[in-house]
């Protein structure tokens, strides 16, 4: 079985993980209140999804 010859150091480690991020939410306004929101999905403030309410508040 392969053994690594060297210890890989955590300089090397860390620049092979640079692309591990995470990723920020796409946040728009909301037609309605102007709250930000997930893009999508329902405001959570006054319950509207493409400028119908959806949920009563």
């Amino acid at each position: 079985m392969a053994v690594p010859f060297r210890k890989t150091s955590k300089a090397r480690k860390n620049k092979r993980r640079t692309h591990y991020k995470l990723a920020v939410p796409g946040m728009i306004r909301c037609d309605h209140c102007g709250e930000l929101k997930l893009a999508h999905h329902v405001c959570k403030v006054c319950g509207t999804y493409k400028s119908r309410e959806v949920i009563r508040s």
